[in-house]
């Protein structure tokens, strides 16, 4: 949602070719007016929720400072998206500050459609904490066993969440940046393809390492398109 004009394009474009339109964001930049104007092309917007907790929001690094609302906007964008008739989802990256929430009451209000839950990655480059590197996310690190204790804690009664350990994860996914890259995390970091601006989708996917049989094996084809009045 940094350049609202370009996504919204972006969104009816690929609504126009006949595409499902899935955005993951973390609702800080939604607005009314962005959804009235372009909510008819999204099928399903995604929200990036890690606690509930405004502190362990604030130590993680999303939302500011203790204060932080971050949590209650995702509640207001599940409103919007049912307003506009979008499926709404909900992800989360569990890490050693939030691995004993217990979030089950928080998600059965939010109730999303799917609840995707990963488990933090350190990729070169983007957050090991080398020179360069945007952040250091390796005190954030848990282990299999705390990832897996946070998802058997909460599967059996949310029966929406879809665990994605960073086995299944890493190479499922086709990532673009904000310059239309593919980003590769195949070799533990994020290496960007040439622009699909520049060299078109078709030889930037040889760039990208996706596992396409992994795609398949997480359950990554589902219903994507939402119910629209004719």
């Amino acid at each position: 949602f940094m350049d609202q004009n370009f996504l919204g394009s972006l969104c009816k474009t690929s609504h126009d070719l006949g595409l499902a339109v899935s955005i993951i964001t973390n609702g800080s930049r939604i607005t009314k007016r962005w959804m009235d104007q372009y909510g008819h092309f999204v099928d399903i917007l995604g929200v990036s929720v890690d606690s509930f907790n405004s502190k362990t929001n604030a130590a993680i690094g999303r939302g500011g400072d203790v204060n932080n609302k971050h949590a209650e906007r995702m509640f207001r964008a599940r409103d919007m998206c049912a307003e506009h008739g979008i499926i709404f989802k909900m992800n989360t990256v569990v890490c050693s500050l939030n691995w004993k929430e217990d979030m089950t009451e928080q998600v059965k209000k939010l109730d999303p459609k799917r609840w995707k839950v990963f488990q933090v990655l350190v990729l070169e480059g983007e957050n090991s904490g080398k020179t360069g590197d945007l952040r250091d996310a390796r005190p954030l690190v848990v282990t299999n066993d705390q990832y897996w204790n946070f998802v058997h804690y909460h599967q059996g009664q949310l029966p929406q969440l879809i665990p994605e350990s960073n086995d299944v994860m890493q190479n499922s996914y086709l990532l673009l940046d904000e310059k239309m890259r593919f980003l590769d995390s195949s070799g533990g970091r994020k290496v960007p393809s040439e622009s699909i601006l520049t060299v078109g989708v078709s030889d930037a996917l040889k760039q990208c390492g996706f596992d396409e049989d992994m795609f398949y094996l997480r359950g990554g084809v589902y219903d994507w398109h939402r119910e629209r009045a004719p």
